[in-house]
């Protein structure tokens, strides 16, 4: 038996509503897998709130355990690639939307969606860094690989309260960028000043509609917001820059213009996370290594327990969550 945050809905004709609760679960109930996991940690998610809360069409199937991210120790295996006692760690592949997911004591995976441990994090660390810090480390990879460099100037990152903006700023900064943060809580600016942002800067210069261009201002930019923002972050980038585009927190539209594009030069680059190469996945992870240190994991991050998640849901998409939530099977 283990336990697990569930999701389940029933079409009676009367009631579709959907149901969350913890539930003690058999495990004849997990899904099919080569890897049985047993799950030390998970994180919750922008994602992972949607679907607990039913407020964005996140599930594809119910019944369903939550969670795109865990970190736990393979039980059982019949692939070559892990054996019993191995640290494995796993972000996406669709887990937690269509494949039962980490929000429980256990998991059965397939093998294939895994990595090993990275050696610089325990199972904690790295659910506070997460499909968030993971994502980050991404959309930075993808800026260098652009070309954009600390002394060509500043780099906006939008949404910064969140878990991708949070180690954003930290990533950036580490690696000398000048980093202008862009959030809807001003009150949090000493927060987003300590990880490495230069200055804050209220999200409402970006959330409503604006012009196809506007003053060059951004080398670059990490935008998670999507929407108004992101056609207005592109309409500010300087000439060549690029901003990378890795979430639909305000919307999934773009009320856009080609303007910067065919008249500047920027460059928009889409970033996934869920359906990463596993040498991606494994050199995002190296990076972070090498990147980030415990007291910035620690400023970013709170532990809950399993039972506290559906309440955590709601919490995080109302704006009350700063950074990073682990939450600890053992809490």
């Amino acid at each position: 038996m283990f336990k697990a945050i569930l999701i389940d809905k029933q079409d009676n004709g009367h009631d579709n509503k959907q149901r969350v609760g913890l539930e003690t679960l058999d495990e004849s109930r997990l899904p099919e897998g080569d890897v049985t996991v047993r799950v030390d940690c998970s994180t919750l998610n922008y994602k992972d709130a949607l679907a607990i809360t039913g407020k964005g069409p996140v599930v594809r199937q119910f019944p369903m355990v939550p969670g795109i991210d865990l970190a736990g120790t393979v039980e059982e295996s019949t692939s070559e690639a892990y054996a019993p006692g191995d640290a494995v760690l796993l972000n996406g592949w669709g887990v937690g939307e269509a494949r039962w997911g980490g929000l429980a004591e256990k998991a059965r995976l397939d093998s294939r969606w895994l990595i090993p441990m990275p050696s610089a994090f325990t199972p904690q660390q790295a659910m506070a860094i997460g499909t968030a810090g993971y994502t980050a480390m991404l959309s930075v990879m993808a800026l260098e690989r652009q070309g954009v460099t600390p002394d060509q100037g500043e780099v906006l990152v939008t949404g910064a309260n969140g878990g991708v903006g949070s180690y954003s700023i930290a990533l950036l900064a580490q690696l000398g960028y000048r980093v202008v943060a862009s959030t809807g809580r001003l009150e949090e600016a000493d927060y987003l000043k300590g990880l490495g942002a230069e200055q804050v800067i209220d999200r409402a210069e970006f959330s409503e509609p604006g012009g196809p261009l506007a003053k060059e201002r951004w080398a670059g930019a990490i935008d998670s917001v999507g929407s108004h923002t992101l056609a207005n972050v592109l309409a500010s980038t300087r000439y060549g820059g690029s901003v990378a585009a890795c979430g639909l927190a305000q919307g999934m539209d773009l009320p856009a213009s080609v303007a910067p594009f065919i008249l500047r030069g920027v460059n928009l680059m889409g970033i996934d996370s869920v359906m990463r190469p596993y040498s991606d996945r494994v050199e995002a992870w190296r990076r972070l290594g090498e990147l980030l240190v415990p007291e910035q994991l620690d400023a970013i991050t709170r532990t809950i327990a399993l039972e506290d998640a559906i309440q955590a849901a709601d919490d995080l998409l109302a704006g009350k969550v700063r950074g990073r939530v682990v939450v600890a099977m053992s809490a």
